[in-house]
């Protein structure tokens, strides 16, 4: 199989933006996303597209793929919209890759929009609702924060997780938030704003959950036969690993981890010949401060019941052994259902261009994204690394 690679990324702002459609935001991530290209693209090359999006909400019932790619003027090639709950836009990099890999494509672009922002009330709960497991969680009462408020009260009862640790999250994220232009919550907070903040769904206080948000994010992909077209610094894709489980969380044999995340990332690392060890940095899937900690465990930067202790001693913050979210995450950047995948691997092709500004990690070569749908129905990891040496 011919090898894959990220050639361009880039996203929209991320936040509320009554002004702006499913199009509009789309369009801007595009034109980001072609103009992050070393050496640049010209749209015509761009054989296929894949669209992540839930697209139930609002301005976008029912959206196709279409809608947006012919907006931006990708007319005739094939264009699929990939929904698959939270982890819609990580799963269509997965798709781009595959295609790129099966010799189908050169260059793709993979990508994600959501406007979420338009809707509230009953409509955002059961909106929310469809991401899990609807006729016997969502429909009888569970929120989408009441089945991450179980999974955090199973990891205290475990493991001894604290909310205080929980609140480390949301600190170290809205650090990098605060320094990250497209975020949507860009200010700090401290320990005591998070611990102290409205409960949302006991133990998870208002600090502790992602926003609802607008936004979309785009990724360039193109294989090894015309990479040196558009740079001369490639960042391959060196594994992706992908897994499913019961949409229910009633129905797993565990409340307290994430299988499907450990699934994929054993199978990402292992297509990489790498191991956890090897990352520079990661972009996880931390809807709810618990999705956090469960990720270390889930992607192997921990053993399970060891993430509360990890995140409190700083080893996972912007300057620590392997930082964790500086984008912000989904606490801060926010959280566009169908964008966040791709949001994040935008994330990790800054962190590995160099070009990710005051978060930037020195030296970083390698990194890993994770996206989750739902509450783990489906996971999708990513490991990108950037083939020649820094400062080369």
């Amino acid at each position: 199989m011919r090898e894959a690679y990220v050639v361009g990324a880039g996203q929209s702002e991320f936040g509320s933006f009554p002004d702006e459609s499913y199009r509009s935001l789309f369009e801007t991530a595009f034109e980001a996303t072609i103009d992050s290209v070393p050496a640049g693209i010209d749209p015509e090359e761009v054989d296929e597209a894949v669209v992540g999006t839930l697209g139930v909400g609002g301005r976008q019932l029912g959206l196709p793929g279409p809608a947006v790619t012919e907006h931006v003027g990708l007319h005739g090639i094939p264009v699929t919209r990939v929904e698959n709950a939270c982890a819609a836009s990580g799963y269509a990099v997965r798709q781009g890759v595959q295609a790129i890999r099966s010799g189908m494509a050169d260059v793709v672009l993979a990508g994600g929009v959501e406007v979420m922002t338009d809707i509230s009330g009953d409509a955002v709960r059961y909106w929310l609702g469809v991401s899990g497991e609807t006729e016997w969680e969502r429909l009888s009462g569970t929120t989408f924060a009441g089945v991450y408020a179980q999974m955090a009260s199973a990891h205290m009862r475990e493991y001894g997780t604290t909310r205080e640790q929980l609140s480390h999250v949301a600190v170290k994220n809205h650090e990098n938030g605060a320094k990250n232009p497209h975020a949507q919550l860009r200010f700090e907070c401290t320990l005591e704003d998070a611990m102290e903040a409205p409960t949302v769904a006991d133990p998870l206080t208002l600090y502790h959950c992602c926003p609802t948000t607008d936004g979309a994010a785009g990724v360039l992909l193109a294989s090894e036969d015309v990479v040196e077209e558009y740079t001369d610094d490639p960042i391959r894709v060196a594994g992706v690993g992908a897994a499913s489980d019961r949409v229910g969380l009633f129905q797993r044999e565990t409340y307290s981890g994430v299988p499907a995340s450990r699934k994929a990332a054993e199978t990402a690392y292992e297509r990489a010949g790498v191991g956890p060890e090897a990352l520079d940095f990661a972009e996880v899937h931390d809807c709810f401060a618990i999705a956090e900690l469960m990720a270390y465990a889930d992607i192997g930067l921990c053993e399970p019941g060891e993430a509360g202790e990890l995140v409190a001693s700083g080893a996972t913050r912007r300057d620590g052994e392997t930082p964790v979210n500086t984008s912000g995450g989904l606490k801060s950047k926010g959280h566009p259902i169908g964008a966040t995948g791709a949001g994040q691997v935008v994330e990790a092709f800054k962190q590995l261009s160099g070009e990710a500004g005051e978060r930037q990690v020195d030296g970083a070569v390698r990194g890993l994204t994770h996206n989750v749908g739902g509450s783990g129905g489906a996971a999708v990891v990513h490991v990108l690394e950037r083939e020649r040496e820094v400062g080369a």
